[in-house]
């Protein structure tokens, strides 16, 4: 089995980004990068997969040549070989970066050992296009589920994928090869051990040059960082003498 695994290059989740004068840019200098979270779910998914069933991993991502960082670390996770179509540095819109993956994949299957099972991270924490994925299906004119949070592999080279609904899940079974995207919640990505992240250091990884850009689709307005979240604290009291006010309160809420 052949699997492979795409991934981004994002901003760590959760800090506040500083901003450029003109608004235009992002200041890095400070940024800690890592894979995308569902991404990172993603190249979990392609290991535990091979560990079950045998076969080889292959991490791609399409960035700037510091994204190799985000490969290496896959490679620390348990992934074989890494696959980087490198970029200036200036974001594609979700057209162009998988038209770039899907001619990368063309060349990767030429020989005699396409992929079996494709994962994509639902979206990516930065843009969240919810793109790429169907994208690269859609020309490749495979099978996709979206948005999974259960993937098995059988042997007679089907798949049964399972997404999470209000009602409770959605169960699909389809034929290799095929697409997944897949969120948090799939699995737990491991941390990698020390022995990983000394063999990824030393792993030769696979660079194409990415496209022209053309028209990359994106034009550059401004960027806005959203207003701050305002929070307050109200001390209700302290001891037996708060009780009444807590009661009240929660009867104020419905919880009582």
């Amino acid at each position: 089995m052949h699997i492979l695994a795409c991934v981004k290059r994002v901003p760590v989740p959760g800090v506040r980004f500083v901003l450029a004068e003109d608004a235009r840019e992002i200041i890095t200098r400070n940024l800690g990068f890592a894979i995308s979270p569902h991404e990172e779910c993603a190249v979990e998914a392609a290991v535990q997969l091979v560990e079950q069933h045998g076969g080889t991993t292959t991490v791609l991502t399409m960035g700037e040549p510091a994204a190799v960082d985000q490969l290496r670390f896959a490679i620390s996770m348990g992934v074989d070989e890494a696959i980087l179509i490198e970029t200036d540095g200036v974001d594609r819109d979700a057209a162009a970066t998988s038209a770039a993956i899907v001619d990368t994949i063309r060349v990767e299957q030429s020989g005699d050992a396409p992929f079996d099972v494709l994962l994509f991270g639902n979206e990516s924490a930065d843009a969240g296009n919810y793109q790429v994925g169907l994208r690269v299906a859609h020309a490749l004119n495979l099978p996709c589920v979206a948005g999974i949070k259960a993937l098995q592999i059988h042997a007679d080279g089907t798949a049964v994928a399972k997404r999470e609904v209000p009602e409770g899940w959605e169960v699909y079974e389809l034929v290799l090869p095929a697409v997944f995207t897949v969120k948090e919640g799939i699995n737990l990505p491991r941390y990698p051990l020390l022995r990983g992240r000394l063999a990824a250091k030393k792993k030769e990884i696979k660079i194409y040059p990415a496209p022209e850009r053309g028209d990359a689709g994106l034009e550059m307005m401004a960027f806005k960082n959203p207003p701050e979240t305002a929070s307050q604290v109200q001390i209700l009291g302290e001891g037996p003498s708060a009780a009444p006010v807590v009661a009240a309160l929660l009867q104020k809420l419905g919880v009582v």
